[in-house]
């Protein structure tokens, strides 16, 4: 019942792939190409769009990068973008499941947790159809019920601690343009409020607190990942009214305002999961660095473990800075715009997070209450 409905919607909101043969290539366990002679294939489900600069750019980048190593005829993939507005989610499910009703696709990936319930009905009807579910925990591989699925996390909390110790040693740094060093005082621009955004946030007030005790940040979240129109109203609020010289966006393509914002008033903006000072050039100059979750990596490296036959789904990983799973930008720019005392504490910060000497706290698993009390101590 659960494919006609499927197929039904799909029909009705138009939306079509190539149907080839009806069994799902692959096995959950096992790796190498769907047949003899033929490419890997991938299919790269996105709840939102391309051009975001930001996180699901990432997570294309990854396959595009494998695919130009490999060759298309030894991987190949594809990638729809399913639409991040609230009238788009009625047709996620939906498509899902009409790209496992294919069996053309080795491996489906989607991510974050707005896609949880669609993975789950798609992972049951289709046991032997593989998954990469990425940024949000799947609870239900605890059970052992979901041997098709390889969950990956990223520990943000902890390239977020970098983020938060730069942030506050450039806002007490006169040294810097357009720094107030009085103020003490910088800002946290979220999407929707969730878990993995609250952890994002975790970090960069441990981090700026680690440095600056009495530091404080003004923390807004725009309500989506889309309207950037409000994340720069939002942004300008904090920078004109609320003494905030130095931002961070966390907040997808909403996240752009407040990169528009930081030039509007001559402020800086920490950027996230892509290197948006190269992706925007012409913003590049109130752009320290990029928090970045390499999700494109952690793809890459899961998909090329399979295709070599080393790889085991039914399981979760969370990546750090010592997996790779998570960095900062270091390159010419970041020296340009960050004096050398500031470089190298933040080196020195990030060896110690992969010592274990610094231990990140997190946001997930916390109550409501516990994460209010996090953002009240930098009120």
């Amino acid at each position: 019942m659960k494919k006609v409905t499927a197929l039904l919607l799909a029909v009705m909101m138009i939306f079509s792939v190539t149907a080839c043969a009806k069994e799902p290539s692959g096995t959950p366990n096992g790796g190498g190409t769907s047949e003899s002679g033929k490419p890997y294939k991938a299919a790269l489900l996105i709840n939102g769009t391309l051009g975001d600069k930001s996180f699901f750019d990432s997570a294309n980048s990854g396959l595009e990068r494998l695919k130009d190593e490999l060759g298309a005829d030894k991987f190949d993939f594809k990638t729809y973008e399913m639409g991040g507005a609230p009238s788009d989610e009625p047709k996620w499910g939906p498509a899902v499941l009409e790209y496992c009703e294919t069996g053309e696709y080795d491996v489906i990936i989607v991510g974050t947790y707005q896609m949880y319930d669609a993975l789950k009905d798609a992972a049951t009807e289709f046991p032997d159809q593989k998954f990469i579910f990425f940024d949000e925990t799947f609870p239900d591989l605890e059970t052992g019920n979901f041997k098709n699925i390889y969950n990956v996390l990223y520990k943000q909390n902890e390239v977020s601690f970098l983020i938060g110790a730069a942030a506050a040693m450039m806002t007490t740094d006169a040294s810097l343009p357009n720094i107030d060093p009085a103020t003490k005082n910088i800002g946290f621009l979220g999407g929707m409020e969730n878990p993995v955004i609250n952890d994002f946030l975790f970090g960069y007030i441990q981090g700026a607190k680690y440095v600056e005790p009495d530091i404080k940040v003004s923390i807004a979240y725009v309500g989506d990942f889309l309207d950037s129109a409000r994340g720069k109203d939002l942004a300008l609020s904090q920078y004109q009214s609320g003494g905030v010289d130095v931002g961070y966006n966390v907040a997808g393509l909403a996240g752009l305002g407040q990169i528009e914002a930081a030039v509007d008033t001559d402020k800086y903006a920490f950027g996230v999961d892509s290197d948006q000072a190269a992706l925007l050039p012409d913003k590049a100059h109130v752009i320290p660095t990029s928090a970045l979750k390499n999700v494109g990596n952690s793809l890459y490296r899961a998909i090329k473990a399979d295709m070599d036959g080393k790889f085991e789904y039914g399981r979760v990983e969370s990546l750090g800075f010592a997996e790779g799973g998570v960095e900062i930008v270091k390159d010419a720019h970041y020296e340009e715009m960050l004096p050398e005392g500031i470089r190298a504490k933040l080196d020195e910060l990030e060896q110690k997070i992969i010592d274990g000497e610094i231990v990140v706290d997190s946001a997930l698993g916390k109550s409501t209450e516990e994460v209010q009390a996090v953002k009240d101590s930098v009120k």
